[in-house]
């Protein structure tokens, strides 16, 4: 290893004289004698990250440090790390050891090292990880800001309980995928003050009353959330939103609901009159939204008229059906006596259309709107990124609407709809000229003629999936990119049905393709290698 040599590792420790964060994140060849050396070379850090590396806990010396001659090319140690944690405690802020499997006595260990005082602390799928690790992480570090617990399955509502007590300071919490966690420990956030983001995303027995409960007591203003995610989150009802939305207060930028499947338009009709500053809404599987709820309007159901105007209906066809000799009297008296129904509702002053400030949206498989609410709701000039896949009832009319009402789109995700055609393409592309990433997987209606359309309106386009289009070619696909401009790169290490074409700078392009029968590897000109 070239930094064993004594000058290239001085060399390489005056490069790294200046390096305030590593991330070694997933390096899982990364040896005990390599860390210790990388450690070495970069005396001012201030951020590590050992993600997802394979540490090792046995017992190490007991005093003093090790040297060259105690490494041995096996896994990072623990020990290792803690001496390493000793050595920069003053000046160590972050440190991100998820998926190593961090055993609770070590991470009191790290608790303990004097003059540690960390920021941010990220031990996401430490399954072992104990309540009372968290609650002694928490007492010794009671400076963090940011703490990320996702997925370490042993923690319940104590955890949270150590985390409200011990953290003032605490801005992040990330409690993803915590299923012993409940709304009684939710209760206890109330205790923090500063808290701004919080993600309880797969808490499936979290239904959000008790979070509710902790924002709206004991708090002097409302709760200066600027993000929240309660996705996944299976036990989330309507009346628990209600009083959960109010005390959010105006601040909140980011709201996730995803497959919070209870949900239904009422929620989304508290989310557009009460948090007009959202920034990213996100209701993907959210299946009871309908088109009235979008546009503002009442439940069709609510309506006591509605049922009585069916039978008026029935009974004056019954009347006037042996009258064949006035069929113009006939339709006139049921013109005027019941009315034709709007089938063309426009937006109330509550729609969708509030939430101006939004630049993502994501309503994937909220599969009963249809073009009735999207053609009229989706108008957001600043919005950057929009996701409508799996919606069955979206049209090349419905498609149109979009492009006009939302021309910054830069991301959109458009696969499995299957009423999308060329027509609707060759009229929406050209409102798309920023256009980076598109996806229209399982478009069935979709040929290389949409292919043409696109590379020539969307010249910003980086990548696209075209996978499970049948009526796309292998040779619409090289035409394609061959539209790309200074497309250079090499497509040698492609797994099947991947295009990658690499371009000066930082952007890397993408073509996926699933052609008529099987995925076959995509093997580009040498031109346009």
């Amino acid at each position: 290893m070239p930094i064993a040599q004594p000058k290239t590792a001085q060399l390489v420790q005056q490069v790294w004289s200046g390096l305030h964060e590593l991330n070694l994140a997933g390096l899982w060849d990364l040896t005990d004698l390599s860390f210790s050396r990388f450690r070495h070379c970069a005396p001012n850090l201030e951020r590590l990250s050992l993600a997802y590396c394979h540490l090792t806990f046995e017992l190490g010396p007991a005093q003093g440090s090790l040297g060259p001659q105690d490494f041995s090319c096996s896994q990072p140690s623990f020990h290792n790390l803690l001496q390493f944690v000793k050595e920069r405690a003053g000046r160590l802020c972050g440190l991100d050891l998820s998926g190593t499997g961090l055993l609770p006595k070590a991470a009191k260990a790290l608790a303990q090292v004097a003059g540690l005082q960390l920021k941010e602390l990220s031990l996401r799928a430490c399954q072992d990880l104990s309540t009372g690790a968290v609650a002694a992480l928490c007492r010794l570090q009671s400076g963090l800001t940011s703490l990320d617990l996702s997925g370490c399955s042993e923690l319940a509502d104590g955890a949270l309980l150590a985390i409200s007590c011990g953290l003032a300071c605490l801005q992040c919490l990330r409690l993803r995928k915590l299923q012993r966690l409940t709304d009684t420990g939710c209760t206890a956030l109330g205790a923090l003050q500063e808290l701004h983001s919080l993600n309880l995303a797969e808490c499936g027995r979290v239904s959000g009353w008790g979070l509710a409960r902790a924002l709206g007591s004991g708090r002097k203003a409302p709760a200066p959330f600027a993000s929240l995610s309660l996705a996944y989150c299976s036990s989330l009802k309507d009346a628990s939103v209600y009083s959960l939305i109010p005390v959010l207060g105006p601040s909140l930028r980011v709201l996730d609901l995803s497959s919070c499947v209870a949900l239904t338009n009422r929620t989304q009709q508290a989310i557009r009159a009460s948090l007009t500053y959202l920034s990213v809404l996100r209701l993907a599987w959210c299946k009871e939204l309908r088109d009235w709820g979008l546009l503002g309007l009442g439940d069709p159901s609510d309506e006591p008229t509605q049922e009585p105007q069916e039978h008026l209906r029935a009974k004056l066809r019954r009347n006037l059906k042996s009258r064949s000799f006035f069929p113009q009297l006939h339709q006139e008296l049921e013109h005027q006596a019941l009315g034709p129904k709007d089938p063309s509702p426009q937006p109330q002053g509550s729609s969708l259309l509030m939430l101006q400030a939004l630049w993502e949206l994501d309503l994937t498989a909220c599969s009963k709107l249809t073009d009735a609410s999207l053609a009229k709701v989706l108008q957001f000039p600043e919005l950057r990124q929009l996701s409508l896949s799996l919606l069955p009832a979206l049209t090349d009319k419905g498609l149109v609407a979009v492009a006009r009402g939302c021309p910054s789109l830069e991301r959109l995700v458009l696969s499995h709809c299957s009423l999308l055609s060329n027509e609707g393409w060759s009229q929406a592309a050209s409102s798309w000229p920023r256009l980076q990433h598109l996806n229209l997987a399982s478009c069935g209606q979709l040929t290389e003629q949409t292919l043409d359309t696109v590379g020539q309106a969307c010249k910003q386009l980086r990548m696209l999936d075209v996978a499970m289009c049948p009526r796309i070619s292998m040779a619409a696909v090289r035409c394609f990119q061959a539209q790309l401009p200074q497309a250079a790169g090499n497509a040698s290490s492609c797994s099947p049905g991947q295009a990658w074409i690499r371009r000066p700078g930082p952007q890397v392009g993408c073509i996926w393709y699933w052609g008529r029968v099987d995925l076959v590897p995509l093997a580009l000109p040498t031109s346009h290698t």
